[in-house]
């Protein structure tokens, strides 16, 4: 039987960012695939060790338009570790609304796009409908629908008053109220699962042995998740981490699915016992020095970082490690022995995000 080697991408109807795999089929069925990566390099890391340190928060979260605020969240996190910085109770609570209405944010954006992949528009804008509400709330919130700035090395730099809390649960239950009209289309709808139950199956142990993180390993069976660590408020708001056992395509989709769902019930729970205090400490004169790590839940997985000072305004190395990075290696283990026409949603069941990867 006669193999061909083609390219799925760069550019692809499902691809929203440029990334090409190198496909070897034997009719219909992929039986190898190369990953090849660096359109998008950015140069984030050798350019956040030229700027002074406090810069870098609004470096870093413009890896990801979709994540920016984890992506701040982070890199503020691991400063105020490498500085020994104790966030306010009031700022690590906000920072945990923020947190999961990005995370909101990017699942509905997921959804819809994979609703798209299957040529149903209807549900591709019903699930983007529910999106622009929960961006309205980020911008009544922080000011700013993606990109929104309100972390800060010490805490916050934006308040929720009791009037845009009182707006925000209002907003949430709209959206609440949209969510559960589309979930069920997604856990039952004949095509979907026809197009996503059994394909591109991950093993629990090879979820592991190939470090996948995020929905991409819950998915497999694991009950790991960065939220478990209790950074921020997570430790206070009673939080546990979404699994299924599968670890197919339609597993994938329904640990997305459920988290949305959890991370309403987060915000909530963050708004209803948010303390009073300040919102950000002050940072003490002496410019970072030593080592530190720092590991959040971004909605794609696990964002590992790592910081060394040297005692000046500008770090020594920064290195950041992004989920979709994580996750390539796992589904170059999913594709081999699909079908043509399973690839583009196998890819999507990842949600790739080629502008993290390659930052």
């Amino acid at each position: 039987m006669s193999k061909i080697t083609f390219p799925f991408g760069p550019q692809h109807p499902v691809l929203p960012e440029a990334i090409q795999l190198s496909l070897t089929c034997e009719d219909e069925k992929v039986v190898e695939v190369l990953p090849v990566i660096g359109y998008m390099h950015r140069g984030i890391e050798k350019a956040a060790e030229r700027n002074p340190y406090v810069n870098n928060v609004f470096l870093c979260e413009r890896i990801c338009g979709i994540c920016s605020f984890i992506h701040a969240l982070s890199y503020c996190q691991l400063m105020e570790e490498l500085m020994q910085v104790e966030v306010p109770p009031r700022a690590r609570y906000l920072r945990v609304v923020w947190s999961e209405l990005s995370r909101m944010h990017s699942h509905l954006l997921w959804l819809g796009l994979l609703a798209d992949s299957f040529g149903f528009e209807s549900l591709f804008m019903q699930c983007w409908r529910a999106r622009e509400t929960v961006l309205d709330a980020l911008e009544m919130t922080t000011g700013q629908r993606v990109v929104q700035s309100s972390c800060v090395i010490g805490g916050v730099r934006r308040d929720i008053n009791a009037d845009q809390a009182r707006q925000l649960r209002e907003m949430l239950a709209g959206v609440k109220a949209q969510i559960d009209a589309v979930l069920p289309v997604f856990q039952k709808d004949y095509t979907i699962k026809a197009r996503t139950v059994g394909k591109g199956v991950l093993p629990k142990d090879q979820a592991w042995k190939l470090g996948a993180v995020g929905p991409t390993l819950r998915a497999s069976g694991w009950a790991w998740d960065c939220r478990s660590l209790g950074y921020a408020a997570y430790g206070e708001l009673g939080f546990e981490p979404v699994v299924e056992n599968d670890g197919d395509s339609y597993a994938r989709t329904m640990v997305r699915a459920r988290e949305l769902v959890q991370s309403y019930e987060l915000v909530l729970r963050a708004l209803d016992a948010l303390p009073e205090g300040p919102l950000a400490a002050k940072i003490k004169g002496v410019p970072p020095k030593g080592e530190a790590i720092m590991r959040t839940e971004q909605p794609r997985g696990e964002l590992f970082e790592y910081a060394r000072g040297n005692g000046t305004p500008r770090l020594e190395r920064l290195k950041i490690r992004t989920p979709t990075f994580a996750n390539i290696p796992a589904l170059l283990a999913m594709l081999p022995g699909c079908e043509i026409a399973d690839v583009p949603v196998i890819v999507l069941s990842i949600d790739p995000c080629i502008a993290c990867l390659e930052r």
